[in-house]
């Protein structure tokens, strides 16, 4: 093979995995929540064998599927985007990436207040468009950064762009990102830039931009990039992997953006990986709730899928899969789900196949390696062989 496309839609879960409960997780099915939406048409994914998938409950199974699928289970201890991603990429994480439920101890605050040369407003769990809300005018006032965390291991710093420059944010990122290691390692710092007058509203801007804790251990993108393959990242794959095994990045606002450059790069000739996360799933509808606003946004995916297939080479594989879940009609959190994800596969030189579940995310990574003929450790086991 030549080229890969490896999509993930990001918090695309499709059932709740047998230890969801020890994560808080009741009945959660991303999937089943948002095909019962008036706004769910997902036909090109039906083709592949979306509702083949072991334990799909909804939908229409196709008699010949044109995919090669599997339902993949998360080995790893968490479920969020960073370890997510990194098993994906083919490691593996026996525990979890630290959180804070109480907030940020005294130490490490100090520390960055010390740095950085500002206060420190919330420090609490706290949803990131009701934080600006509440402590907003109180930032304007003072300049103090609003610091806050979710139940997803996450130090996010919100700042009104008059009161402190997006670049400087970034700034006061990396200061906390050179803090918060060892222990206190969150898997993502994450500047949270907004604006709006002084009474409010505020809105968060386009500029946010994450700062991730470096992978453990290589992965499928080191292993590519050592064998002088491209490795093309799409969205926050470059914050998730801290750019790691990247050669070259592009940066999307949200999932029509990141459809429009995958398109453009498939235009391009090359040989290696594009890695592409499209967010809006979990960032606009998963985590707020909007069952509508998530199948409106896998129809229009849905609906790009056939310029995708057109344009792969006779030695192309397009991959679609998912990091974690988050189901939006699951009212006890607003945070990510502990669910299977999809895996559908589907290039010119591929026969359709239906490969059962499978025990980790990090089959994604064997595949890939396997089917660019790369050598590389990970910590799955290759689902297709040429």
């Amino acid at each position: 093979m030549k080229r890969i496309f490896l999509i993930v839609l990001d918090s695309f879960g499709i059932g709740e995995e047998p230890d969801a409960l020890a994560f808080g997780d009741v009945d959660v099915n991303t999937l089943r929540s948002v095909a019962g939406s008036p706004f769910f048409r997902v036909p090109n994914m039906q083709r592949l064998g979306l509702f083949n998938l072991d334990g799909v409950s909804v939908g229409e199974p196709c008699q010949s599927p044109q995919g090669v699928i599997a339902r993949l289970r998360e080995k790893s201890m968490g479920k969020d985007t960073t370890i997510g991603h990194w098993e994906i990429a083919g490691v593996v994480s026996p525990k979890p990436l630290p959180t804070y439920p109480n907030g940020f101890p005294k130490e490490v605050l100090e520390e960055f207040s010390k740095r950085t040369g500002r206060g420190v407003l919330c420090n609490l769990p706290y949803s990131g468009t009701a934080v600006i809300q509440e402590y907003g005018k109180k930032h304007l006032q003072t300049g103090d950064l609003i610091v806050y965390t979710s139940a997803d291991s996450v130090f996010q710093i919100a700042a009104h762009e008059e009161v402190v420059p997006p670049e400087q944010l970034y700034e006061y990122c990396r200061i906390a990102r050179e803090i918060l290691q060892g222990e206190h390692g969150v898997g993502r710092v994450i500047a949270r830039p907004f604006i709006g007058p002084e009474e409010g509203p505020f809105v968060r801007t386009s500029h946010r931009h994450d700062f991730s804790l470096l992978p453990p251990a290589p992965t499928m993108l080191d292993h590519l990039k050592a064998a002088g393959k491209e490795v093309l990242a799409v969205g926050k794959i470059q914050d998730i992997f801290a750019g790691q095994g990247i050669t070259e990045h592009v940066y999307t606002s949200g999932n029509a953006e990141g459809m429009e450059r995958t398109l453009e790069w498939m235009d391009r000739d090359f040989e290696g990986l594009c890695f592409v996360n499209l967010v809006d799933f979990d960032m606009l509808y998963g985590h707020r709730r909007d069952i509508d606003g998530y199948a409106k946004a896998l129809t229009y995916f849905d609906e790009k899928l056939p310029e995708l297939m057109k344009k792969l080479g006779p030695e192309d594989v397009l991959m679609i899969t998912a990091d974690h879940g988050c189901d939006p009609a699951y009212l006890a959190t607003t945070d990510h789900t502990r669910e299977y994800v999809p895996f559908l596969a589907y290039g010119p030189g591929l026969s359709p196949a239906n490969l059962g579940t499978r025990e980790t995310f990090a089959d994604v990574a064997s595949t890939v390696l396997d089917l660019l003929g790369i050598p590389g450790e990970t910590a799955g086991k290759s689902m297709i062989h040429l």
